[in-house]
């Protein structure tokens, strides 16, 4: 429920809500500055408690709700607005998918002055249970998720978006940590399932101390698959080995609609996979290009991806190295380039390179819309066109986004 006065500071200026923008804010306007405001919808009038001020911005929070949003709806976790996870609980799956498409088109326009497709087409799967991996920080015997924007700990005994082994997990968890033998200097862990088993990863510990392998058959005996140092992970009609330092896709429902989205009909002589991770993309690329390399900077991943590549009797050529670092050294183009980099995007350099080499076909993937739009703007100035482009909603109830963008050279 809405608290409608939540603080006991003077009232605050009021502001009515124009829309989301990307980062999980609402947008409002007061006096000729942009005030951010989580938590809210738009149209919603609120009363504000500000927070940091700048010359142009103003950050705050909605201290009292003066007039409501249809949409709203009650969140599904009880720890929305605490925990930091989680940014659009208060919305209707649809409209929360609907708004990050309209986000990807403000967002290319501002920052990469590109203008988007007409149809941005929406992929969207279950709106909760579904991440695969979730990262759990421990004080002394409580586990939980961070506060937003602190490093204060929310203790929590369940997830609703993540799936249901790592919750069965995280509840084991709960009572292992009063157990004597757990070691206390844990303050980082990480579950990661594919259903059947749940992999246990110590992330962070006081000091960098290590810990021993018996605490991992010790949960073992209690979590399915915590001792283990990969997992075998399902995607359509193949399988992935991943291992702990690898990264994989955490949406368990929409891993194969995200391949699909990225090869659509696309073959050839020749295809190149930046930031191949443990092959996602790679293995179906090789049944349809005559030669696949696949570049990747993690050794974990690379040694995931060349046992999956054996596993699913194709041929892939592995090459450990920095994307930009490879392109940089090639004199040919292939027929096509799949780039999935980090959030940071392809930056400068790799762009610079990629425009160079000038494959016919290039598709970028990627988790940020502002990286994107940088990105895409720097390729159609030097001669590529955008043809289409996809959301994919990996990420519900929080403002991150997956994008698949598709481009030509002209």
């Amino acid at each position: 429920m809405i608290d409608k006065a939540d603080n006991k500071q003077a009232p605050g200026p009021e502001v009515e809500i124009e829309k989301w923008v990307y980062g999980g804010s609402g947008l409002g306007r007061i006096e000729g500055r942009v005030a951010l405001v989580p938590f809210v919808l738009p149209g919603e009038r609120v009363r504000l408690v500000i927070g940091r001020e700048k010359t142009s911005m103003i950050e705050a929070r909605a201290a009292e709700w003066l007039e409501t949003a249809p949409e709203r709806v009650e969140p599904a976790c009880r720890y929305f607005t605490q925990c930091g996870g989680c940014h659009y609980q208060h919305a209707p799956y649809e409209f929360q998918s609907a708004q990050k498409v309209e986000i990807v088109r403000e967002v290319l326009r501002r920052v990469g002055k590109v203008e988007p497709p007409a149809e941005i087409k929406l992929v969207t799967g279950e709106p909760l249970h579904y991440r695969n991996r979730s990262q759990f920080h421990l004080r002394g015997a409580r586990i939980g998720y961070l506060a937003a924007g602190s490093h204060d700990l929310v203790p929590v005994d369940e997830c609703p978006i993540s799936a249901p082994a790592i919750n069965e997990a995280l509840a084991v968890l709960k009572k292992s940590i009063k157990d004597r033998r757990w070691p206390r200097f844990v303050e980082q862990i990480e579950l990661f399932t594919n259903g059947r088993e749940t992999m246990v990863n110590v992330l962070e510990t006081e000091g960098g101390r290590r810990v021993a392998r018996g605490f991992f058959d010790w949960l073992g005996e209690r979590i399915p698959g915590a001792e283990m140092g990969a997992i075998d992970y399902p995607v359509g009609e193949g399988r992935f080995r991943v291992s702990h330092d690898s990264f994989f896709q955490v949406n368990r429902f929409l891993a194969e609609a995200l391949v699909n989205e990225v090869l659509g009909d696309l073959s050839g002589e020749t295809a190149l996979d930046l930031y191949a991770g443990v092959g996602l993309f790679s293995l179906p690329l090789a049944r349809r290009f005559a030669k696949v390399t696949a570049v990747e900077s993690s050794a974990s991943a690379v040694h995931d991806l060349q046992y999956n590549a054996a596993e699913h009797g194709v041929e892939v050529d592995a090459q450990r190295m920095q994307a930009e670092q490879f392109v940089g050294g090639l004199q040919a183009a292939p027929s096509l380039v799949i780039a999935d980099p980090p959030r940071s995007g392809l930056g400068k350099n790799l762009t610079k390179h990629l425009a160079r080499l000038g494959a016919r076909k290039l598709v970028l993937v990627s988790c940020d819309p502002a990286t994107l739009a940088r990105d895409l703007g720097a390729l159609t100035g030097a001669g590529y066109a955008l043809q289409s482009m996809s959301v994919v909603d990996l990420f519900p109830q929080t403002f991150h986004v997956e994008t698949v963008a598709r481009l030509e050279l002209q």
